[in-house]
């Protein structure tokens, strides 16, 4: 099959790109990834090793003539993050990524592409094999798990590096120098229940939330997207006002880290009152469609027939769940004092299971403020208590403090403008970059992230933009040729 970004320019940052988005490498599932990323280092030649978390290290000596200028740590992360339609058939532990070009960007069909941070990864490994391209030393780190806890930064020890400023390239947006970021901590509900069996005379429905636009719950929870999880557990508090119904299952969202795109609930409804439960959704639904019409176009709630559930939640034990997913806090809890447009604290409602006999919420809390992060996740901890469920916060990394007078972050600036013939925004995002965990090792470290523009990361509507990514790689090989002395 012929690759098709064989023709894009620069020609082996995308044939890199390409060789690794054939390997499957979701979070937690990286040693394919890890095994390729060792026979790459291997078959240059170079001193390539894997730590104790299954992090690869790979060292490069500098070019002829640029001996004495500083040693360059360049870091990016393996894995990605495994999210797809509903219809797309496709199995991210053995297939690669099926790739497109549509105009200016690269896309996949019906999955994530991994542009996050793939891209980073592809320029790292064509620096490293380069012979032509002049750069300092390089130390390249490629860390696992960055979507999914970050255990790969967390696990890196010291004294594996000997660079004093480190190259994150893992940020979306190709005119931004971020220079701080936001901690996180999963937070998760979790309970026994106990089942009866479903009234008489009932039928079965299964709802969904559909259509919704998702993405990265850090970089886009700004954007006021909707949570299928909030929006179902929004429909099923309306329509229990006039329609009694008894849930049966519920299935919605994906991973922490992506805004929930959908939600499913299975139910059994009386008989009698089917129509008018229909009729209440579709209120509901034209509700939904004018306060999401610009966030969320595409949103769709959808109803189908299904055999009758056997079992169902007792009563106050849904009315109990029903009310405190209602409470759960979403989307931005705090903006960023002194910083206009910066969100300081959030948390994500992302996951809701509940089936035979058991039940899970998952969260993802995300502050620049640690204090405030332990606060929010224990707000929630108070709404989980309400449902009687057990509480477990783990998975806690920190925020990444910006340095704005760092050399590496005048330079960078300065060098943008040169180059550019315009300032770059340096910036601190809501993310959660690995920097703030790298520099709990490494703390005399200078860092700085950046990247070219990537949309819908997290989402299958990821892309990355042909035209981003020839500006970012002129800037990182111009960055790369100004690196201070030692």
């Amino acid at each position: 099959m012929s690759d098709p970004l064989a023709m894009l320019e620069p020609k082996e940052l995308w044939q890199n790109f390409s060789a690794l988005n054939a390997v499957p490498r979701p979070s937690k599932k990286e040693e394919r990834v890890i095994e390729f990323m060792m026979q790459f280092g291997h078959s240059l030649g170079l001193p390539t090793i894997k730590d104790e978390v299954g992090n690869v290290i790979i060292k490069k000596p500098a070019s002829a003539g640029l001996e004495n200028r500083q040693t360059i740590v360049m870091q990016s992360h393996l894995d990605m993050v495994h999210q797809k339609n509903a219809d797309t058939q496709f199995d991210f532990n053995t297939q690669g990524i099926d790739m497109f070009v549509e105009g200016d960007w690269v896309k996949a069909k019906g999955t994530t592409l991994g542009a996050d941070n793939g891209i980073g990864v592809a320029s790292i490994m064509t620096l490293l094999a380069t012979k032509t391209i002049l750069h300092p030393a390089i130390e390249a780190l490629f860390t696992i798990d960055e979507e999914t806890g970050m255990t790969g930064a967390l696990g890196l020890k010291g004294g594996l590096l000997e660079g004093k400023i480190l190259l994150n390239l893992d940020t979306e947006d190709d005119h931004e120098l971020t220079i701080g970021c936001a901690g996180g901590i999963d937070v998760t509900g979790t309970r026994h229940y106990i089942k009866k069996a479903v009234a008489e005379n009932s039928i079965g429905l299964e709802i969904a939330v559909k259509g919704l636009t998702g993405g990265h719950s850090g970089m886009d929870i700004h954007l006021g997207r909707g949570n299928a999880n909030k929006l179902m557990n929004r429909l099923l508090i309306e329509i229990q006002k006039d329609v009694h119904f008894e849930i049966s299952s519920i299935d919605g969202g994906g991973l922490r880290n992506a805004i929930p795109r959908e939600s499913h609930v299975k139910l059994a409804v009386p008989a009698a009152q089917k129509e008018q439960f229909i009729a209440r959704l579709k209120d509901i639904e034209a509700i939904f469609k004018a306060e999401y019409r610009i966030t969320d176009p595409n949103l769709e709630l959808h109803i189908a027939s299904i055999d009758c559930p056997a079992d169902v939640l007792e009563k106050l034990f849904q009315n109990h769940l029903l009310q405190v997913v209602h409470v759960l806090p979403n989307g931005i809890f705090r903006m960023t004092p002194g910083i206009e447009g910066l969100v300081q604290s959030s948390n994500n409602v992302a996951r809701i299971l509940v089936q035979n006999g058991e039940l899970s919420i998952q969260c993802l809390t995300r502050s620049s403020v640690d204090s405030e992060k332990m606060d929010l996740a224990a707000i929630i901890e108070s709404a989980f208590h309400l449902l009687a469920a057990q509480t477990e916060k783990k998975g806690s990394y920190p925020g990444w403090m910006p340095k704005p007078d760092a050399e590496i972050v005048k330079l960078m600036s300065d060098l943008y403008t040169e180059v550019f013939g315009s300032k770059p925004m340096v910036n601190a995002c809501h993310a959660g970059l690995e920097c703030g965990i790298l520099g709990t090792n490494y703390p005399g470290m200078e860092m700085i992230s950046f990247g070219p523009n990537i949309r819908g990361a997290h989402s299958p509507d990821e892309r990355v933009q042909i035209s981003s990514v020839q500006k970012y790689w002129r800037f990182l090989l111009t960055t790369l040729e100004r690196i201070p002395l030692k």
